[in-house]
């Protein structure tokens, strides 16, 4: 079954974004053509975060060198490095006055320190012109690098997040080139070494069950995750994997009480959650 075919809830319905702060931050977005994944990504949550200062940038540029089944982001040979990108990155932070910034970035497993250094000269780059913007890295996983992880950790964000996506069984078709295990040894590798919050992420309504949901949870808190976001896959195209399910409201709140029994410091779980809602609040 397709995500055309299955009729949409309407809890799965979002609202125009709307007020002036998104508007203002809208033109500045557009006058100087900022690179952010609220925009090119037609996040549903996107006025909400703008409104409270919250945005997310994707660096290295936007062709992955994995072809996950979820994911809408181009999949090819990417273009050389950009040595400029951490400037550009932290100046459109600047002129947007974001308060609290989400940096992601595609897999660039094509070179050797699969852009672990870009990253950090753009958390630096962020820090000397934004010195009062909090960060949060959404992570790839380096293919389990250390060394390219300890770059990450060393300029430390104040959040470092690598998602987890989806449950064991599924991990080869939604994650072709990602392996479960190494994921969890991701997350647990930088709370071994000392990184205040560690966040995860996975999506539902890809035919999973209740009781794998609820193991892969059990896995993050093993792996000592603080935070955890839980949300509603949704179809890119035609091209990506189907939606087999939609979790209802109660199925998500569920999944949250769960999380919270389990020690997960947050939760948030809903149908419209991503990897970068209230990502301010998780500093908490």
């Amino acid at each position: 079954m397709s995500d055309t075919t299955i009729k949409k809830p309407k809890w799965l319905r979002v609202k125009l974004p709307v007020g002036k702060k998104y508007t203002e931050l809208r033109n500045v977005v557009d006058k100087y053509k900022l690179n952010t994944i609220c925009t090119s990504g037609s996040c549903p949550n996107m006025g909400e975060c703008w409104t409270e200062g919250t945005a997310t940038f994707m660096i290295l540029g936007n062709i992955c060198t994995r072809s996950c089944g979820f994911c809408g982001v181009k999949t090819g040979r990417p273009e050389s490095v950009d040595w400029e990108e951490p400037e550009k990155v932290a100046r459109s932070i600047k002129l947007m006055n974001i308060k609290h910034a989400v940096i992601t970035s595609v897999d660039r497993d094509d070179i050797k320190d699969g852009g672990s250094i870009i990253w950090a000269e753009t958390i630096n780059a962020i820090r000397r012109a934004n010195p009062n913007t909090t960060l949060e890295t959404l992570i790839p996983d380096f293919q389990g690098n250390t060394t390219n992880i300890d770059r990450i950790l060393a300029v430390a964000p104040e959040v470092i997040s690598h998602n987890l996506e989806t449950v064991r069984r599924l991990t080869r078709e939604v994650r072709i080139q990602a392996k479960y295990d190494r994921s969890l040894e991701v997350l647990k590798y930088m709370k071994d070494q000392g990184q205040r919050r560690t966040k995860s992420g996975i999506m539902l309504g890809l035919g999973e069950t209740e009781a794998e949901v609820i193991e892969t949870m059990q896995d993050l808190a093993n792996a000592k995750v603080d935070i955890l976001t839980i949300g509603q896959y949704l179809q890119p195209s035609k091209k990506h994997l189907p939606v087999q399910e939609f979790i209802t409201p109660e199925q998500f709140k569920k999944y949250e009480e769960i999380g919270l029994k389990l020690g997960f410091r947050h939760v948030e779980s809903s149908a419209l959650v991503r990897s970068s809602y209230k990502a301010q609040k998780h500093l908490e």
